[in-house]
């Protein structure tokens, strides 16, 4: 655990008796607001505290990044700084782990069960929800799939094929619901461990095969269902499944879903605290790199070990194989922090772009090919993260979405190969309709699983076209105002598509930019094609010092290049009160927890002011059943309110809530609306701050 994270730990106790971090169950005072709890708000407070989870330390505020809104309003580069020097945390939590011999065993011994598992002919199966769903999906799609794509067209490819036939189909990644769920999670599926254990049958593991499930909080039930049923599908066996989380066991344990896998000697568990990220509870950023860093080296260590049964130590490193072991390469993080961050400042010319294109109604475009996955994942994480739009569907009548992703590919079919390199996998309602009608006794979760059911099938691939093809460019092609952005990765050739794509985007006057991470510098054609173009392009190229077999280094130093930016561009935007994700849409009970937290805390910061104290005396501290009353209260006034639709409901019900306590009255939503159109809450808090 990191020195920021045990000190947080060690404050938050006395933050529980000062009022700021109410306890979970507190039960309302009189009814000062004028708020009745609805009867799904008593029961999130009675029956759900299994998902009130702001005592985790992914939960928490990092105290690096704590001003962020503030920071990089008045200067971006300043802002995009202290976000990458977040990912340090990351580098000390690896170091740590690369010098405790037990844990570094760990990490070894699933190394060596991955090999032999390869070896004896069995696959690998990577799960997890959300964040870390599609960090299973780029283990598979963005890393594995790739690096045998590269072999392919190497002459030590018809070695390994005649030792180990269709290894590149060993290794499965997926997300909870399926590929659909890529573009946004399906409301309701993590809440239901049942739903782990249909998608391990659905995919047709196996009891020889090994089962990684991956959770960032550690509580995540679709998670811990696949973990569990992965361990009674191989009975004592605790070499085939496997844990891994990110907060540490202490915080866990209250919570009884977790406990039971802790518990269980059939798992064995890697932990990889990191602490705090640097948007709260934003676990997309440090927790998800942190995961994805240590299970990308523990891969390709394995499958090194794997061809050296028929490969030289030349051909081995002709397809990007070193000698560095996995201590060495979790050291090696530092390096590749430090790489990202010495990027800031070039990276805020193209936050300060994007951020502009959005502010006068505009839109962005990405192109990628190599870098498509990556891309693809930081994009559709913005949706339910700062309450944007998700991807447009093809029969979309307006564009709600504030961006697309292409790739160059005839069409939507095309494009979606180019993401997964395999067929798109949706759910087949036959296998799981029944098992949620009958199952699943909450009545909430029931009727949001199947709510996220009838979209989850093979048809959804057919709605999100995802190509640079005549056809998306007669729909939506990049206009005036409008930010472009040509991302590459590793040692891609410059594609005449890119080429057409920057000169078309250009012609119509949007604003670009190109981003290249790489283990060599941009290519000299690259540069010529850019001086060719009627306007400059600023560049950012990020040469990655270390090679690797399958680009991890070069795709983890572009994902946090990529969180970095898109943070950056919302916390500009206003969709950022100092590091707190407030704009969250409340999808799932761990959103509606998460929720929950922010009003309280938000609300109790302000009651603890010198200026409200001043002004209006010693406040009690607001509850967690009155925060999460209005919540409820915010979600059903957002449709019936003036002025209140497309309001968050976060910010919705802090301002109302510090409204009515100021007044001693009830809570007014018209007026609360009507303040945070006009002020928005960072300003709307600022004025609370101390001078």
């Amino acid at each position: 655990m990191s020195r920021t994270a045990k000190r947080i730990m060690r404050s938050m106790s006395f933050l529980v008796m000062a009022g700021v971090l109410a306890p979970a169950a507190s039960q309302s005072a009189p009814n000062r607001l004028g708020v009745a709890p609805s009867a799904q708000s008593q029961d999130f407070v009675a029956n759900k505290q299994q998902f009130q989870l702001h005592s985790l330390l992914t939960e928490q505020r990092h105290p690096r990044s704590v001003d962020l809104s503030t920071r990089i309003d008045a200067d971006t580069a300043d802002g995009l700084a202290s976000l990458l020097a977040v990912d340090e945390d990351i580098a000390l939590a690896l170091q740590g782990v690369a010098d405790d011999p037990a844990r570094l065993a760990t990490l070894e011994a699933a190394s060596r069960e991955i090999t032999r598992a390869l070896r004896e002919g069995h696959r690998l199966y990577f799960y997890g929800t959300g964040s870390t769903g599609r960090l299973a999906e780029t283990i598979e799609s963005g890393l594995w799939r790739p690096f045998w794509q590269r072999t392919a067209r190497s002459p030590v490819m018809a070695k390994i094929e005649a030792r180990y036939r269709g290894l590149s189909e060993r290794v499965r990644g997926e997300i909870t619901g399926g590929d659909r769920a890529l573009i946004a999670s399906l409301e309701g599926f993590e809440d239901i461990p049942e739903i782990g254990r249909l998608q391990l049958q659905d995919n047709d593991i196996r009891p020889g095969d090994l089962v990684f499930a991956v959770t960032e909080g550690g509580e995540t039930s679709a998670v811990i269902g696949t973990a569990l049923a992965a361990a009674d599908q191989a009975g004592a066996d605790a070499r085939r499944t496997w844990f891994v989380y990110n907060n540490p066991d202490a915080v866990l344990r209250p919570f009884e879903r977790s406990r039971r896998v802790l518990d269980d000697p059939r798992i064995t568990k890697i932990p990889l605290p990191t602490g705090p990220q640097a948007i709260t509870g934003s676990t997309r950023m440090q927790a998800t790199t942190t995961s994805l860093y240590v299970l990308g080296v523990v891969l390709e260590d394995a499958t090194r070990a794997l061809l050296r049964d028929v490969l030289s130590p030349g051909e081995l490193a002709s397809l990007g194989f070193n000698d560095a072991g996995i201590g060495d390469r979790l050291r090696g993080f530092a390096t590749l922090q430090q790489t990202a961050a010495a990027a800031a400042p070039k990276l805020a010319a193209w936050t300060d772009r994007e951020a502009r294109s959005y502010a006068n109604g505009r839109r962005a475009t990405y192109l990628a090919t190599r870098a498509l996955m990556p891309v693809f994942v930081d994009v559709t994480e913005r949706a339910p993260t700062f309450r944007l739009g998700p991807l447009d569907p093809v029969n979309a009548t307006e564009r709600r979405s504030w961006i697309q992703v292409w790739t160059p590919a005839t069409d939507g079919a095309q494009a979606w190969q180019a993401l997964l390199h395999r067929p798109f996998h949706g759910l087949d309602k036959a296998l799981y309709l029944p098992p949620f009608e009958h199952g699943i006794h909450d009545p909430y979760l029931r009727e949001a699983a199947l709510r996220g059911l009838a979209n989850a099938g093979d048809e959804q691939q057919a709605l999100y076209d995802l190509s640079y093809s005549p056809a998306n460019m007669q729909r939506n092609a990049p206009a005036a105002g409008d930010s472009g952005a040509l991302i590459l990765l590793g040692d891609e050739p410059h594609a005449q598509a890119n080429s057409r794509w920057l000169d078309a985007a250009a012609a119509a006057g949007a604003e670009l930019v190109l981003v290249s991470v790489s283990a060599r510098p941009l290519a000299p054609d690259v540069l010529r094609d850019l001086d060719a173009l009627p306007r400059d392009v600023p560049v950012i190229a990020v040469t990655v010092p270390q090679r690797d077999a399958f680009e991890l280094n070069q795709t983890i130093v572009l994902k946090m290049l990529l969180n970095a930016h898109s943070t950056g561009v919302m916390a500009k935007r206003g969709r950022v009160v100092g590091n707190t994700m407030t704009s969250v849409q409340p999808g799932n009970l761990k959103l509606i927890g998460r929720a929950t937290w922010l009003i309280l805390s938000h609300v109790n910061a302000v009651l603890e002011t010198p200026a409200w104290r001043a002004a209006h005396g010693i406040t009690a501290p607001l509850t967690y059943a009155e925060a999460n009353a209005v919540l409820f209260d915010a979600i059903e006034q957002r449709r019936n309110v003036a002025g209140a639709a497309g309001l968050p409901e976060v910010e919705l019900s802090v301002v109302a809530t510090l409204e009515a306590l100021k007044r001693g009255a009830p809570v007014d939503w018209t007026a609360a609306a009507t303040r945070l159109r006009a002020d928005g809450l960072n300003r709307y808090l600022a004025g609370y701050a101390a001078p």
